[in-house]
């Protein structure tokens, strides 16, 4: 049989890409930009939305959307930093929803502090690639699934340089290459499943609250925070990164990386990050 044509296969892609009637797995989705994205996209049609978190009081997010869209959200319980709840946790997701279309791992800790740059490092790194796995084989096409969208969390942390927080941006550089890497052709034309990354800027949530305490090293820490308190830093609003997912899912392509900042449209920065890894690529493989 012969192959769709370019321009036909996108459309059918798109066509799956949509989120109506789509079920959705969203990790730390209890409140922030992970309630903003459970919300969002059961306004756009999604099916159900299993919504994971560490937090079992903060559950109450599921029944409040289940009041707006009924028994459309379930709450399951996850600290994913540990990969027996993980496990579990994808397991009994599996089992309400009974397909898993759509990955979103949002969850992410920014605290370099002795005490939890272990910890911090398990949910922003490890937990990523456990879900991601774990989604890759219950979707892949090749395996009998039905292929599915893994939506990876970076920052622009991956993209940028920061003395104070040096765990923090290695984990989302990480996060960034690991998509990259895993989305290589001809992974998505062997599996269906589309990785997308979104890098993105400071956002107003807590994640962004008591910067002086965050840093690995104490003065460090007091220095940024003074230095974002004086200089009137402002965060983006979790609207505007939570309608930069829903464009990015509605748009972006197979392995490709986007930028939400400063309340503007969404970025497709692909050609800029592929263009510095080619360079690199360049001086290791140049004959």
């Amino acid at each position: 049989m012969k192959s769709l044509p370019i321009c036909l296969t996108l459309i059918v892609d798109k066509i799956q890409w949509d989120p109506k009637g789509r079920t959705f797995l969203i990790t730390c989705g209890a409140s922030g930009l992970g309630a903003g994205y459970a919300l969002a996209f059961l306004n756009h049609g999604a099916k159900r939305v299993a919504i994971l978190d560490i937090a079992v009081e903060v559950g109450a997010t599921a029944e409040r959307l289940n009041k707006s869209h009924p028994d459309k959200a379930v709450f399951i319980s996850c600290d994913v930093s540990k990969e027996e709840d993980i496990a579990a946790a994808f397991a009994a997701a599996l089992a309400q929803l009974k397909q898993i279309d759509i990955i979103i791992n949002n969850a992410g800790i920014m605290v370099d502090a002795p005490n939890m740059w272990r910890t911090a490092c398990d949910v922003n790194w490890q937990g990523v690639v456990s879900f991601s796995l774990k989604g890759i084989n219950h979707m892949r096409k090749d395996e009998g699934g039905a292929g599915g969208t893994i939506v990876n969390i970076a920052s622009i942390a991956a993209i940028s340089r920061a003395g104070a927080l040096p765990i923090y941006y290695g984990s989302k550089i990480a996060v960034l290459h690991f998509s990259q890497c895993i989305s290589e052709k001809p992974f998505y034309g062997n599996t269906g499943v589309r990785v997308l990354t979104m890098c993105l800027g400071g956002t107003d949530t807590p994640l962004m609250q008591n910067l002086g305490a965050r840093s690995y090293d104490r003065k460090l820490g007091e220095f940024i925070a003074a230095k974002v308190e004086n200089d009137g830093v402002t965060f983006q609003k979790v609207e505007s990164g939570v309608k930069a997912m829903v464009d990015m899912f509605n748009s972006g392509t197979p392995g490709s990386i986007w930028l939400s900042i400063d309340n503007k449209p969404v970025q497709d920065i692909s050609p800029k990050v592929n263009s510095a890894f080619e360079g690199f690529e360049k001086l290791l493989f140049a004959p």
